[in-house]
Order: C-alpha cells, then structure tokens, then sequence
C-alpha cells in the first residue's frame, strides 16, 4: 500500500477503515459493508487506492480512485 491508501479489514470482531500511514483506525462499522461503503467514500474523496479484505485477511478487491487511474483501466 501506499502512503494515503485506504484499507479495509476485520480486527477483533470489528470492521475498520485506516489511511496508510496512520496508527489507528479512521472509522469503525459494524458490518463489512458498512465499512466498504466508508471506506470508498474515503478513497474518492483523497483520489487513491481502496483495499478491501477478507475476514480473514487476504485482499479481495482493490480499487483505484479517481478510475482513470487505475492501471488496469483499459479504455484508451
């Protein structure tokens, strides 16, 4: 990740927003989509990268803010 993305991910029976670089969590949900939801706004709102983790830890999306960015866009 880089400094600024955020992160969404479980952690003691909470689902939870950081912003890289930070040490504690940005916002706390009670559900993951909650989270996801909050998380995404975050990622808009400061044009960079939103990963999205499985309760388990491994990624199960990532998603690059403004879209163009995203270097698997594949529009011209």
């Amino acid at each position: 990740m880089m400094q600024g993305d955020v992160e969404t991910y479980h952690e003691n029976g909470t689902w939870k927003n950081k912003v890289e670089g930070n040490t504690q969590a940005s916002s706390t949900h009670d559900t993951k989509g909650e989270a996801v939801a909050r998380g995404r706004e975050m990622a808009v709102e400061h044009g960079v990268e939103h990963i999205i983790r499985n309760m388990d830890g491994t990624i199960s999306e990532k998603n690059t803010y403004p879209r163009s960015s995203d270097p698997r866009n594949i529009r011209g």
